[in-house]
Parts: C-alpha cells; structure tokens; sequence
C-alpha cells in the first residue's frame, strides 16, 4: 500500500475487513449498496476523520469510496465483498477491453487452466487492464507469479457481463478456461 504508514497500513486493512468481509464484527451494518455512515465507522474502529482521509486519500488502489449523502458521508468498499457480506454496487454493464489480465501465484496455475478463474468466496473475480497491476496483486501471495491473459472481448460477445469499478478493476463472475492463456511467469 504505497504511500501509507505502517500504522495507516494496519487501519486500512482494519476497514476493508469491516466493509468487505465483516461489518458485525464492528456493530455494523452496511446499506444494500455496501454504503455506511462514515461517523459510524469512526466510532466502532476509533479512529479520527483524518485518519480516515489519510488513509482513502494514500491508498495505491483506491480501495474504498466516500460520498455525501442525506446530510452525511458514506463510505463503502469498491469491490471485493464476499458473498456473505451480498453487496450490490451499482455498476452498470461494461464494454472490457479485448484483454484484462490476471495475476496469481505459480501453484494456482494448473487448476485455473483446467477450471477456469472463480469467484469463490467472493462475488467477482478482479481483472487488471495491465500486467504490472496483475503482477502487484499477484505477488500480494506468493514470489512466484503467473500472469493470465484473459480474452475479455470474447467473453463479452459470447454473453458474459463484465463491469469496471470505481478504481479500474474489472469484475466478471467466472472466466471459463478457453478465455485464458498464460501472459508472463514470474518477470
């Protein structure tokens, strides 16, 4: 996480626990669309609203979004719920480009060329527009890094919905194994 102290590290990883995983371990509950008052999560973590702003603001993927609203701020996370957390947000279909890439440690590999990217736990599985952004995320979980190449265009003209979040990354449900071929290893 670029651009953040060790200490605005650790608060960053504590909200997208919070809104992407566990808001009831906080007291919270997020609104159908993962939005909750931001006074809200000041108070459960307590933390300040500088603190807060240090970290959206530095965040290198832009992992969460404030907006005002009804006389408040809201925050939520940009993607990445899991499943039990059901968020919607909001984002209309998109046209991806003809590929997105996807970064993944070297022991994924055979089981993703047989069965294609899952979701899981998740509600999407995230694609990069570019391999340096694959390569980050992929090296968050091991050294030895597998860059895919996802033929997002024809997925799209086959019928599968993808949409772009507010940071860039795309979101699709599945890739079926047909749509990848392997990018780069470990560069």
């Amino acid at each position: 996480m670029t651009g953040l102290t060790r200490e605005q590290v650790r608060t960053s990883r504590r909200i997208a626990l919070v809104l992407r995983h566990r808001p009831e371990s906080a007291g919270l509950t997020l609104d159908a669309n993962g939005w909750v008052p931001v006074a809200d999560l000041l108070a459960a973590l307590g933390i300040t609203r500088d603190e807060l702003d240090a970290v959206v603001e530095h965040n290198d993927k832009s992992r969460f979004a404030v907006t005002h609203r009804d006389g408040a701020d809201w925050i939520r996370a940009s993607q990445g719920h899991s499943r039990r957390v059901s968020v919607d947000l909001g984002l209309p279909p998109a046209d991806p480009p003809p590929a997105l890439f996807h970064g993944t440690p070297r022991a994924n590999l055979e089981s993703i060329m047989s069965a294609g990217l899952r979701s899981r736990s998740r509600d999407h599985v995230h694609l990069s527009s570019g391999v340096p952004t694959a390569l980050l995320v992929g090296r968050r979980r091991s050294a030895e890094v597998v860059v895919l190449r996802v033929a997002a265009g024809a997925m799209a003209a086959a019928g599968h919905v993808f949409h772009l979040s507010a940071n860039g990354i795309w979101l699709t449900p599945d890739v079926p194994p047909r749509y990848l071929m392997l990018e780069a290893t470990n560069p």
